[in-house]
């Protein structure tokens, strides 16, 4: 039996399977400890129910996947929208340091992740796969790869990508905790608890980027506040497709042509605007609406891309996939413990921000946020940390990471 779902079947049930994610976190603690998002759990739990039909000859199913990319596109340029200089000025020298970190870390996932791919005679695409764009990048990021991948010649390129994310999140939760703890431990660290004085800043910004759940300010919402930010996340992707064919025709890397993703160009394009004309007055757009329609964008996207994988597609890869991504882990371990501890200055702010990195570098900046809860419950608060790493981790990687995965991308192609 064959089961097709047409444009608006195809949302409706996605949505469905959102929800059925929802309950299950809420009723299965090991999700809630892992802080597995939703849409994965509902996602995967139908890809494994699909599967099972599949191979069992019961069921097959078709999905319209039209309306997959505007999704993601909304989700992605409103992090564009969220782009305020003016709050990442606040972050100061922290902020620079540990966003420079972090794009050390993007470009040591991608090196681990070819280099292996080639020592184990994959396609190199698969090693980048492996790397920061599901370790970093996490499941939005999977998702909005997977299908330029699959097109450029890695066959099953977004199922890869999405499995290569989960094993991500989970890791990323696993390491974080000890990780940070270890290092109070061994240093004899201690949080202080008077030090509160950037936190209305820090809750502010922590709902502002959606990072925080359990925080919500009660701010009346009207449909115009949703009508400015839709709008202006769809007048950054109709310009930043002009952006995109300029970069493409005008700017090369090692002789090939600089292809940026529809989203990076329509994230600058937004970035642009609420940091120019749109700063204050009428242009200005409320961020708490763009937060919302962020969100909706990134969860309705993710579901349709996970109930549309084909678990089928791993059997070939999964032993190597799963050795780059056991190196990843080992790497992110090392890279919290030596390497941000020493570089965000040896103390217990430096401690938390080790462990938060972990999730936020093999996962999601929520990933990161539940790292460090862990921490600071037992050993004391850290305003720093949970200021510094919502603001990198909520726009500033993103483009950041998609400039190093588009230059390893050439390289990739050079290479296989």
């Amino acid at each position: 039996m064959n089961i097709t779902f047409n444009l608006m079947q195809t949302v409706g049930f996605a949505i469905i399977v959102y929800y059925i994610g929802k309950f299950l976190r809420h009723k299965i603690s090991f999700f809630q400890k892992f802080c597995v998002p939703a849409p994965v759990i509902g996602g995967f739990l139908f890809a494994i129910i699909r599967f099972l039909l599949q191979v069992g000859g019961i069921a097959t199913f078709e999905f319209d996947q039209a309306l997959q990319n505007p999704f993601m596109m909304v989700f992605f340029t409103a992090i564009g929208v969220g782009a305020d200089l003016d709050t990442l000025k606040k972050g100061g020298k922290g902020f620079l340091i540990f966003w420079l970190i972090s794009a050390i870390l993007v470009l040591g996932q991608n090196t681990i992740g070819l280099v292996l791919a080639k020592a184990l005679s994959e396609n190199p695409l698969l090693g980048l796969v492996c790397g920061s764009v599901t370790m970093v990048g996490g499941h939005g990021s999977a998702g909005a790869w997977g299908g330029t991948f699959a097109k450029l010649g890695l066959e099953n390129g977004k199922t890869f990508a999405l499995a290569a994310a989960t094993f991500g999140v989970i890791m990323g939760s696993l390491i974080g905790g000890p990780i940070g703890s270890t290092l109070i431990r061994k240093h004899n660290l201690s949080g202080d608890k008077s030090d509160v004085s950037n936190l209305d800043d820090v809750l502010e910004h922590l709902e502002e980027n959606n990072a925080g759940e359990g925080y919500e300010r009660v701010v009346p919402l009207q449909a115009g506040d949703f009508i400015k930010v839709l709008g202006l996340i769809f007048v950054s992707v109709g310009l930043g497709a002009i952006l995109q064919e300029f970069i493409r025709t005008h700017v090369s890397i090692l002789g090939k042509e600089l292809n940026l993703p529809a989203y990076v160009t329509a994230m600058i394009i937004a970035g642009i605007f609420v940091n120019t004309i749109g700063k204050k007055g009428p242009l200005m757009v409320n961020q708490r609406a763009n937060s919302i329609c962020g969100d909706v964008g990134l969860n309705v996207f993710l579901v349709m891309a996970l109930i549309d994988i084909n678990l089928l597609d791993l059997k070939d890869v999964a032993g190597h996939m799963l050795i780059i991504l056991f190196a990843q882990t080992l790497f992110m371990a090392f890279f919290a413990y030596f390497v941000t501890y020493w570089a965000m200055g040896k103390n217990y702010d430096a401690a938390v921000l080790s462990g938060g990195i972990c999730g936020f570098g093999m996962g999601a900046t929520y990933n990161a946020l539940a790292n460090m809860d862990s921490i600071t419950e037992r050993f004391g608060p850290s305003p720093r940390a949970y200021f510094i790493l919502p603001m990198v981790g909520a726009f500033a990687i993103d483009i950041t990471n998609s400039i190093f995965i588009t230059i390893f991308l050439n390289i990739a192609q050079s290479i296989s």
